[in-house]
Order: C-alpha cells, then structure tokens, then sequence
C-alpha cells in the first residue's frame, strides 16, 4: 500500500523549492500576468534554465549509475539506465534549443522552415500541419505520464509480473509523495488565468518531480551495486 516516507534532506530541499515556485507563481499568475509572462517565467529565464538543470541532473545521476553500479548486472539493467540517461539528456538539450541562443548557433533551413520559433528543437517543429510539440510533447507525453504517476505504482504493488517487469528494465516507481506533488503542482498551474509561459513553470515542476523519482523511488534496490538485476 501507497503510503507517505520521512524525507531525506535533499527531498525535504526539493519539495520546500518546488512549494516556493509554487506560491510564487500563483501569486504572479494571479496578481500580474504581465510580470508572470515577461519575467518570472520569460524565456532564458531563470525557470527555463532551472529546469534544464534538473533534468541534466536526473542524466548525469543515472550515468554516474551506469558507471558505478553496472558490473554483474543484466543487460536489460544497463539498457534501462542508459534509456534513462539519453532520455532526459535529450529533454535538457531540448529545453535550450541545444544551446542554441547561448551560443550564437544560426538555424539551418529545415528548423527555419519547418519549426515554429525557428530555434534548433525537435519540440516546435511542424511537419505536414502536425504539430509535434501538441502531438507528442502534450497530448502523447500527457497520457504517459498520467498511467505512469497514477496507475503504475498501484499494479507494481498489486502484480508481482508487473513488479519483476519494472525492475527488469530499471524503471523507477513513483512514490506518494511524488504523486501528491504531480497533482497538486498540476491543479494549481491548470487553475491560473491563461499566460503563455504557464506551461514553462509545470515543465520546472515536471524536472523536479522526476529528479526525486530517480533519486528515491519506490524500488530503489534496483539501483544498489549489490542487488540482482535479474529480480
């Protein structure tokens, strides 16, 4: 059963930052939406740059794992960490344009003609009149992470094949505290009046969430150096 854990002081650091974002941007959002939009939450911001961090950080945790922890282990195991480490290295590169406007990097002519802000990202390219940042980056990723926060930890606990599947291939499971931090943080940015960056500020709650999935989940014996890759 699903239950709430003490916190570690690096989750107690985590969750009080996540809370501080919070208060700040319903405050904002609410009180000046001009501020929140061109400010608080502005593009090269501190919020878009925070969270390219956390998401470096969930990629460089789990290479460190793959480095340090790997012997013995299955090839399933260090499959499933480096799937990890690529993927939410992918999402920092993606959150700057790969240093695109830090750099000076001019665009080349498929970004210029088929991404929408001309920037060298996967995420706001338009292909064919499709979208990809509302066909895959919301509604696809939207409905992943929804079985992922909310119906995964249920059947891991519940059907021992889904649990010896899940550790398998190195998939951390949420904890309560995770799922109560998604849904609160998502009630909140759902509610504020319609800003355009709202959306910048669940992508900072989205990296910290899941940099505290990584760093204690449910399963964190996948992750000990001693432990079977094979359970």
């Amino acid at each position: 059963m699903l239950q709430f854990k003490k916190l570690t002081k690096t989750e107690t650091l985590l969750f009080s930052a996540l809370a501080i974002v919070l208060i700040l941007s319903v405050y904002f959002g609410f009180s000046d939406g001009e501020y929140f939009d061109t400010v608080f939450a502005r593009e090269d911001g501190a919020v878009e740059y925070a969270t390219f961090f956390f998401l470096l950080c969930i990629s460089i945790l789990q290479f460190y794992r793959l480095f340090t922890a790997s012997k013995n282990k299955a090839v399933l195991w260090k499959l499933g960490i480096f799937f990890f480490g690529v993927l939410f290295l992918f999402g920092a590169g993606e959150e700057i344009s790969w240093g695109q406007r830090i750099f000076g990097i001019e665009s080349g002519d498929f970004f210029k003609d088929n991404n929408l802000q001309n920037e060298i990202n996967l995420h706001n390219l338009e292909i064919g009149g499709v979208k990809l940042n509302k066909l895959i980056f919301s509604q696809l990723l939207t409905v992943v992470m929804a079985l992922y926060l909310l119906v995964l930890p249920f059947l891991y606990q519940k059907y021992e094949g889904i649990k010896k599947l899940v550790n398998k291939f190195v998939i951390p499971v949420p904890q309560l505290s995770h799922i109560t931090a998604f849904l609160i943080n998502t009630i909140f940015i759902a509610i504020l009046p319609n800003l355009s960056r709202k959306w910048e500020v669940y992508e900072l709650f989205f990296a910290v969430i899941f940099l505290l999935i990584f760093l204690n989940p449910i399963n964190k014996n996948i992750y000990l150096r001693e432990s079977g890759s094979n359970s």
